[in-house]
């Protein structure tokens, strides 16, 4: 599938910024760059202001069902220009869940071919009944306005890759790490469990080229739609 195939639930703008004048250009640039860090601020504080409750219903009922591994799944991704950090999630798998993957796709065939098109599972057998529930809801995610408020992540922006992908996404890989990764994105609004790993690269590319303002405020917008439907995890 590529850029042409994927059906996007709005039109991206792209601003011409070759027809100005070079000063008028980066005066745009900082502009816009401080507009989208005070967006991020106030959404990732606020976003907190639900993170911290929501941890208390999240460690309750783990320990309730007695698991009690950690509150947090903490794993490294790649962040703008390269630089690795640690991202935060609310831990929806089984304890180890990392070493258990090698596990499970030594033993099964067609979870390994499944794993090799979309880096993920569909119905990853790791994933905890109550895990079940936070990724569908995407209240999994809310950890993440912590990277947010500290700057390693934007509200919007492309996926998180992992280290391990570098190879996987070849002469995307440049461009991509030109923007901080972000909570939501055009790959989470499109259709994200039916996408493979290319149609993601071919979404993160789309959104490069055509990164404003306005088209991050329409993301987030979408976004909030999906979540309150509650059409799959965002």
């Amino acid at each position: 599938m590529n850029n042409q195939d994927l059906s996007i639930p709005f039109n991206l703008e792209v601003l011409k910024d070759e027809e100005l004048p070079e000063l008028l250009r980066e005066l745009k640039t900082i502009v816009k760059n401080i507009v989208l860090r005070g967006i991020d601020i106030v959404g990732s504080l606020l976003g907190m202001m639900i993170t911290l409750p929501l941890s208390m219903v999240v460690l309750i009922n783990n320990l309730k069902t007695k698991d009690y591994g950690p509150l947090f799944y903490v794993h490294e991704r790649i962040g703008k220009n390269g630089k690795t950090f640690k991202m935060y999630k609310f831990r929806t798998m089984v304890v180890n869940a990392d070493e258990k993957l090698n596990e499970i796709l030594e033993q099964d065939k067609a979870l390994k071919e499944e794993y090799k098109k979309y880096k993920k599972l569909k119905n990853d057998p790791r994933v905890t009944k109550f895990g079940e529930f936070l990724r569908k809801t995407s209240l999994d995610e809310f950890p993440q306005f912590i990277n947010v408020l500290k700057g390693e992540m934007s509200l919007v922006g492309p996926r998180p890759y992992m280290p391990k992908e570098i190879e996987d996404m070849g002469t995307y890989y440049k461009y991509i790490i030109k923007h901080k990764p972000g909570i939501t994105g055009l790959w989470q609004i499109s259709g994200r469990s039916e996408l493979s790993f290319t149609d993601r690269l071919d979404l993160d590319m789309k959104y490069h080229y055509r990164k404003t303002v306005k088209n991050d405020i329409k993301i987030l917008l979408i976004t909030a739609l999906i979540t309150l439907k509650r059409k799959g995890a965002v």
